[in-house]
């Protein structure tokens, strides 16, 4: 199985408050839709660093952003759009913007379809919602790393199973 090497952002904005989207793993109607951050694969020959910001701008139209270092490291099997299964292996990045309303201009045709929603949350919006997010342990981990205590080395936030 192919390995997907996958930056993820932990995007804040000035209130703390965290940029997160709704979708599905596969264009079906009756798909279960869920949150998620923002991110992607990385392009062959592209850093995880670099792939943060390019998935960023991409996906939310915001740049200059303040990129920090990765403080969770995920692994999981997934099911692509296309149908191929691989194993992600997901860096999680912390990141400040100013905020404001994301732009969907340069989404993918492929996000277009998969992708319903996209909004700022508050921790305490995040506690409250019985809505599936990934990752699994983001409602747990989150407040220290929106207070900047960040891990000195990334965290590994695999769930077993």
């Amino acid at each position: 199985m192919r390995e997907r090497l996958t930056a993820r952002v932990l995007l804040f904005d000035p209130q703390d408050r965290i940029l997160l989207v709704r979708g599905r793993a596969n264009a079906a109607a009756d798909a279960p839709s869920f949150w998620f951050t923002v991110g992607g694969g990385a392009d062959p020959g592209e850093t995880l660093e670099q792939a943060a910001r390019r998935e960023i701008a991409e996906e939310t139209g915001f740049t200059g952003v303040e990129l920090g270092p990765a403080v969770w490291l995920r692994a999981s099997v997934f099911t692509l759009a296309d149908g191929e299964t691989v194993i992600l292996k997901e860096s999680y990045f912390v990141a400040r913007c100013p905020g404001g309303e994301p732009s969907r201009a340069a989404w993918e045709p492929h996000e277009v379809v998969l992708m319903d929603d996209m909004r700022w949350w508050s921790l305490a919006e995040i506690a409250a919602v019985d809505e599936m997010i990934y990752p699994e342990r983001l409602r747990e981990l989150l407040p220290d790393i929106a207070q900047g205590r960040l891990p000195a080395t990334p965290l590994e936030i695999s769930v077993a199973g």
